[in-house]
């Protein structure tokens, strides 16, 4: 079975690869100058700064593991080849909330940028599932928790 792709726009691939580099450059380092000291001090068997660099280098390698994997299946969708008559992966989006009567607007990335806080939703949310393939004037409906709620696509633009 082959792994599914990572949908990622231009700018998630540079801040993936940025942190990658990071972490391999300067991280390692870091954490190996720590350990180091740490096992300077003597008995390791009660040492907390040896146990807590340990800890800190178990981590700095499995988010490495982590942004390669995704690295490797990644697909990077050109936001200035993407098609503005429907919603896609790179788009942003103005949608009214017509239960609530406000507008919105999102930003379509793969599930690997999506970031709720800065208004970046996932095309495997349910919200941002129920918008790919829509077009200006629909109105969507995504299941939620809290019931069904509608949206009508006001406008649909690159992203950058």
């Amino acid at each position: 079975m082959s792994e599914k792709k990572n949908l990622l726009t231009y700018e998630g691939l540079r801040k993936l690869e940025d942190e990658l580099e990071d972490l391999k450059t300067v991280k390692r380092k870091e954490v190996a100058e720590k350990i180091k000291e740490a096992r300077e001090q003597g008995d390791l068997s009660e040492n907390a700064e040896y146990d807590a660099a340990k800890d800190e280098q178990r981590d700095i390698e499995a988010r490495i593991e982590e942004i390669e994997k995704i690295l490797k299946n990644a697909e990077v969708v050109v936001e200035d080849e993407v098609d503005l008559d429907k919603i896609n992966v790179g788009c942003r989006v103005k949608v009214f909330d017509m239960e609530y009567e406000e507008e919105m607007e999102f930003k379509l990335v793969g599930s690997t940028e999506a970031n709720s806080l800065q208004g970046k939703i996932s095309n495997e949310s349910p919200v941002g599932h129920a918008l790919i393939g829509a077009k200006i004037g629909d109105v969507v409906e995504v299941e939620t928790q809290a019931g069904i709620i509608k949206y009508k696509v006001l406008e649909i633009q690159r992203s950058n």
